[in-house]
Parts: structure tokens; C-alpha cells; sequence
């Protein structure tokens, strides 16, 4: 079976990603900071997968650089797919980008993916990235400067590392909208805030994760970009999604 790691991958919307491909027949490596068990909903959905939990600190450029080669050594094959879905957020505006702030987002959010991306790829063929955006990158907000632009830089760099890492490896990435309402968001907000795309409604989980499917298994495809948004990217929001339609 090809084996498939997804950093970030056992809570929210990564666990729904890593769901999904359980579901298409990959087995699992599932990378977590913070070693927390996974939703349950992806342990009711992973069938007779085979599913690893890996606990790796992307602030520690060596957990990063030994992590494909723990997963491939525990699990007894190399990994075919690589979901770089971790990210960290940070609420900070312009005023608040101090270096050390800064950094750490860019660690997480940019270093390590690219780091990933070429340890899968170095000595094989056939592999497959994709790398999670945000739909952001186009028409970015005023708010949260810093984790805006190092999804910026993702975004740049799936292009790049694409033409880098070919012929043996796809490089795409996947840029989704608002899909999963923090506690941050007011009763009613999340589909108020839907009602402000233009098609209408916030795009679901389930729609991410299929678009990454597609792009794990479509061979002629990469450095390409999917919006998965409900239309989010075409329209300039000033604010960050949590600050409209608070009533």
C-alpha cells in the first residue's frame, strides 16, 4: 500500500485530510507536535489501514530533517506522499512583527515543508507533495501579517520546488478558505460569514481533502494551485474572516 505522511495531520482539518486518503487506500504517518491523540473521527474512518502517530517539534530543524527517515525505518517503506498541512497561527498585526515572532512562523509555515519536501523526494520517483495554503495569498487581509506572508512564501515555493524536484517528485499545492469555525467565532458567524463568497457558503472539510486527493494521484499535474474557498481568493476581505458578520 503507499504510505502517506501528513504533518499536522490528527486534528482538524489535516485529520480530515488524513481521513480522506486512509479512505483512498494510503497508509498513514501522521506527524503531531504535541503527540495529543487524533480526532476520533479519523480513527472510526482509517478501516484496516495502517496508522502511526510521530511526535516531531518543527522549531527543531533536526526533528525535521530526521523525520521521513524514522517514518520509513518504523514502517518498512519509503513515503510515497507528503501532505505538508501543519501550520502554526499567530494573531499578530504589522506592529507586532517582532523578529523572533516572525521566525517562528516562518519555521514552521515555510522551512519546514521545503526541508520535507526534498528529504522525500532525494533518491526516488513518483513521489507526490502538496503543500496546504491559504486562500489568503491573493487578496491578503490587514490582519495577521506574519503567518500571511510565510503562507505566501509556500505558496511560491510549491512552484519552485516543483521544477526543483522534477522529474521524480509533483509539487502542488492546495489553498482552502474558511472550513472549520475556531471558538473565536460568534454563534451564527460561520455562515454569515459564508453568505460573503460568491457562491455563497464557506467551503467543507471533506472538499479540501478531495482536492488533495486528486492532486496526490494526478500524474501529469504539478506546480499548480487549487482554491478550495467557495470563491474566497476573487474578493478582497480587509479583515481577517473572524472579524466580519460578528452580528
Amino acid at each position: 500500500m503507499p504510505l502517506a505522511l501528513v504533518t499536522g495531520g490528527a486534528r482538524r482539518l489535516g485529520a480530515h485530510i488524513a481521513a480522506r486518503l486512509a479512505e483512498a487506500g494510503y497508509d498513514l504517518a501522521v506527524q503531531s507536535r504535541s503527540g495529543d491523540a487524533p480526532e476520533e473521527f479519523l480513527t472510526e474512518r482509517l478501516g484496516a489501514r495502517r496508522f502511526e502517530m510521530f511526535v516531531a517539534d518543527f522549531d527543531d530543524a533536526e526533528a525535521v530533517s530526521r523525520l521521513p527517515g524514522i517514518v520509513a525505518d518504523r514502517l518498512g517503506q519509503p513515503i510515497d506522499l507528503l501532505i505538508n498541512c501543519a501550520s502554526r497561527f499567530a494573531a499578530m498585526d504589522g506592529a507586532d512583527c517582532a523578529y523572533d515572532r516572525v521566525m517562528e512562523l516562518v519555521r514552521t509555515n515555510l522551512a519546514a515543508p521545503v526541508a520535507l519536501a526534498k528529504a522525500v523526494a532525494d533518491g526516488r520517483s513518483g513521489v507526490a507533495i502538496v503543500n496546504i495554503l491559504d486562500q489568503r495569498i491573493v487578496n491578503p487581509p490587514i490582519d495577521q501579517l506574519a503567518y500571511t506572508m510565510s503562507k505566501q512564501a509556500l505558496a511560491e515555493a510549491t512552484r519552485t520546488l516543483a521544477l526543483a524536484l522534477a522529474p521524480r517528485a509533483r509539487v502542488n499545492g492546495v489553498a482552502p478558505g474558511l472550513v472549520l469555525p475556531t471558538d473565536e467565532y460568534a454563534d451564527g458567524q460561520f455562515d454569515r460569514v459564508g453568505a460573503l463568497m460568491p457562491l455563497g457558503r464557506n467551503a467543507r472539510a471533506e472538499e479540501v481533502a478531495d482536492a488533495v486527493l486528486w492532486l496526490a494521484q494526478a500524474p501529469a499535474v504539478t506546480g499548480q494551485i487549487i482554491f478550495v474557498d467557495s470563491g474566497a481568493h476573487l474578493k478582497s476581505f480587509e479583515r481577517d474572516f473572524v472579524h466580519l458578520a460578528r452580528d
